[in-house]
């Protein structure tokens, strides 16, 4: 196997929703108290990475608008729902989105919380 093929971290089977796993989760920076992070792999190379992001009930991310990058990536909504406003549309458990760079997305909304499975390719920028 390319050394390239082996250049994200990997792990074994583990329940990323488990009440055991809860102290692994990190509060998203400048949204504490409205949404946590949990990395699963990046590349510490390329910067690409898979994380899940938990919205909490009544999280609301207007106040910092919608916003865009300059790499793709793909989003996965696990469980729950989330109103993306760029969209005006709410994302419910199962909706997928492969994002070219650029596209602006956001803010976010959420009633009952969400758990979001992203992967994002910083490595690959647009141009």
């Amino acid at each position: 196997m390319s050394e390239r093929a082996m250049a994200k971290s990997t792990s074994t089977y583990w329940n990323t929703l488990a009440s055991d796993a809860q102290e692994r989760w990190t509060p998203v920076k400048g949204l504490e108290g409205m949404a946590d992070e949990l990395t699963l792999s990046i590349d510490n190379k390329t910067g690409e990475y898979t994380r899940l992001t938990r919205f909490h009930a009544g999280a609301d991310t207007s106040e910092f608008g919608g916003k865009s990058h300059a790499y793709p990536e793909e989003i996965f909504i696990v469980s729950g729902r989330l109103y993306d406003q760029a969209f005006n549309m709410w994302l419910e458990t199962g909706h997928y989105a492969s994002r070219p760079p650029g596209e602006v997305h956001g803010p976010f909304k959420t009633d009952v919380g969400c758990v979001v499975l992203e992967l994002s390719f910083p490595g690959r920028f647009s141009g």
